[in-house]
């Protein structure tokens, strides 16, 4: 079954990748999303997502808002260096329209599309 979804190796899953991005990681930040990056030495990006209950203690807003994040990534991973990101929504984000969301996400795509080459990481 093809599905137009995220597929698995685009995804950051295991805890230690989420926390090697908390540690050695460049940022970026707009008005409702702040990213983090980190070159991952695979030849594409990878997507990770952590969005709190500090954002909405309503778990459809903050579902909503990986909803919108995954598609907007799934349009432009083809556009991005090789990197880990995760991305996390800051409190405006909740009750934002969809259009905006995107367009502030897509701002964030372009301005690390737009990065200097990244030196790959060491591999064991």
């Amino acid at each position: 079954m093809n599905t137009a979804g995220l597929p698995r190796e685009l995804r950051l899953r295991l805890a230690g990748d989420f926390a090697a991005l908390r540690t050695s990681s460049g940022r970026l930040g707009g008005r409702c999303f702040h990213v983090r990056y980190r070159p991952n030495g695979l030849g594409h990006a990878r997507l990770g997502l952590a969005i709190s209950k500090r954002v909405s203690k309503c778990a459809v807003e903050r579902n909503r808002l990986k909803r919108l994040l995954r598609e907007s990534f799934r349009r432009v991973r083809d556009q991005l260096p090789p990197v880990d990101v995760v991305v996390m929504a800051r409190e405006q984000a909740a009750g934002l329209p969809g259009a905006e969301l995107l367009a502030e996400a897509a701002a964030l795509w372009q301005r690390l599309a737009a990065l200097p080459p990244l030196p790959s990481p060491a591999r064991a």
